[in-house]
């Protein structure tokens, strides 16, 4: 099975580098417009099925990238990961670096974060669910953190567990592609 995933399109969150988690924002125009440049490509592939996070920046971006009126299976488990008390902030303004927030051994759920243990686990659910369905090629729309878990369900996490080191988030309606 291919596996493409997509990260949703840009949102005003993104675009003043804060957090926003499971906060449900949609597309800005930047967003919108590069989920059409997106769909360019999505058009020509040959996807039996989009799966997408249920948050509406990913809705919104699936159905902007859907031009071929493809089945949408919306699934919690591709939901970006929980930030708790730092939805809605910049992690830097709150002394917390992205080493810290994104450290694999961070291993328990601490003001409402959620742990990448705990985000690895959900993700690697779905796609292990998958693995036991017969498509030959799947989309999944979903957010920066659930990528990176996916990222890491194919590739060997750092020994030193910085996350970052292997792996920088997709840029906005960026394609990778991974073989299931």
């Amino acid at each position: 099975m291919n596996l493409f995933v997509m990260r949703h399109g840009y949102t005003k969150m993104n675009k003043e580098h804060l957090y926003n988690g499971q906060i449900d924002e949609d597309l800005i125009e930047e967003g919108i417009e590069g989920a059409k440049e997106a769909s360019k490509i999505v058009k020509d592939m040959d996807l039996d099925i989009i799966f997408c996070s249920p948050l509406i920046r990913a809705k919104h971006t699936c159905e902007i990238i859907n031009c071929n009126n493809l089945p949408v299976i919306y699934d919690d488990r591709l939901k970006e990961r929980t930030f708790g008390d730092i939805d809605g902030k910049n992690l830097n303004d709150e002394g917390i670096t992205d080493e810290d927030f994104y450290n694999y051994y961070f291993e328990t759920d601490i003001n409402g974060f959620e742990s990448i243990p705990n985000l690895f686990k959900r993700v690697h659910s779905f796609i292990n669910d998958l693995k036991t369905k017969k498509y030959n090629n799947v989309l999944i729309v979903a957010h920066g953190g659930v990528l990176r878990a996916i990222h890491y369900y194919f590739n060997d996490i750092p020994e030193d567990g910085n996350l970052l080191s292997k792996f920088k988030s997709s840029k906005n309606c960026q394609i990778n592609q991974y073989k299931l």
